[in-house]
């Protein structure tokens, strides 16, 4: 068996991280697992162990000629049976299974607005999925709307697991030791960077010693600059500190103490998840499939989205009662450890591998 991880960017996100980490697991449980980025290269290329086999297309448009050609000699050459082709990666993977019909595609959707499937294109993508041999998603929502919407049956719900390099240690977070709420979310208005904003204003009026930390990728577009004019507004340059992306994200959570999302809409976040391999304390909005990670007030706290009132009064808690963030991030720790661990997610991964190549 011989698969190949095909994922557009290595830009931290959520849907490139589950490509590596698949990558990496299956590189000694496979004959071989490979892993191509398609259009852009990023801080997660660090991660992919030397037994993946890598390559990098360069894409730069829709339709590109060369960057096919080089796909399509790869596949031939690795003698690679699956793709497995993670968000909008469908596209150039449908066309190497027209020039290579033993290949089986596995479309991997991540869609992360899942609350608002309505608005979703999906003309180009149900055309594709004829050529579709399975589909993986990352919720349960998802897993409906495959079967209803592209009118696809095999369709499995897979859900998201993280792995986390603790070799890496280069960022030093700012603000004092044991007093630092984190968040996990490149600026992208689904993460409603926003609402957390005007939760923290209301946390910083009672405790000014706390500090907020957002890490993630920054577009350079209208959004992350209204994120940083908020901040301003808010006068809180000296208490919330912006990273972009970063490598070492085990490192830069064993430095936090209480892991936040405020997401309007998610599939399954590996934020959420890493948030609890580091054992932090946890808050997340109630949607998409946080409440299935979450019990609230049993191992975190689950809160409506777009309130900052309640995501502010969740932080508080923690704050004021650090027993309480103890006890909740060890049981989040441990739910995570039982139940999203890869041990479980690889298995099904890889029996549905095998029901298509035929190896048992």
């Amino acid at each position: 068996m011989r698969v190949l991880q095909l994922i557009d960017t290595l830009e931290p996100g959520g849907a490139e991280r589950v490509a590596v980490n698949i990558a990496n697991v299956l590189s000694n449980k496979i004959d071989g697992s490979f892993l191509c980025a398609t259009r852009k290269e990023g801080a997660l290329k660090s991660d992919i162990t030397q037994l993946v086999g890598y390559l990098f297309l360069g894409k730069t448009k829709t339709i590109d000629f060369k960057a096919i050609s080089r796909l399509n000699m790869f596949v031939k050459e690795k003698e690679i049976n699956i793709i497995h082709a993670h968000s909008s990666s469908f596209f150039l993977a449908t066309i190497i299974k027209l020039l290579n019909k033993n290949v089986y595609i596995i479309w991997h959707d991540h869609y992360g607005n899942s609350t608002f499937l309505e608005n979703r294109k999906y003309q180009v993508l149900k055309c594709c999925s004829k050529v579709f041999t399975h589909i993986f998603s990352v919720n349960r929502t998802l897993a409906l709307w495959a079967k209803k919407t592209l009118e696809f049956d095999n369709v499995s719900y897979v859900s998201n697991f993280a792995t986390l390099n603790t070799s890496l240690s280069s960022t030093t977070l700012k603000g004092k030791t044991g007093m630092r709420i984190i968040c996990l979310a490149n600026l992208r208005p689904q993460k409603d960077h926003f609402t957390l904003l005007e939760a923290f204003k209301q946390v910083h009026n009672l405790y000014p010693d706390w500090t907020l930390h957002c890490v993630g990728k920054s577009f350079k577009d209208g959004y992350s600059n209204s994120v940083l004019n908020k901040i301003k507004d808010l006068n809180l340059e000296a208490s919330i500190f912006l990273y972009d992306s970063k490598p070492d994200i085990y490192h830069i959570l064993k430095q936090s103490d209480i892991g936040v999302l405020s997401s309007k809409s998610e599939g399954l976040p590996i934020a959420l998840l890493e948030y609890g391999l580091a054992k932090l304390a946890v808050l997340a909005t109630d949607v998409g499939d946080n409440g299935t990670v979450i019990t609230n007030q049993i191992n975190g706290f689950l809160v409506n989205a777009s309130s900052p009132k309640e995501l502010s009064e969740a932080i508080i808690l923690y704050i004021e009662n650090k027993e309480l963030r103890l006890t909740f991030a060890k049981k989040f720790n441990q739910h995570i450890k039982e139940n999203y661990s890869e041990t479980s997610q690889i298995q099904t991964i890889l029996e549905t591998y095998k029901v298509y190549t035929k190896k048992y």
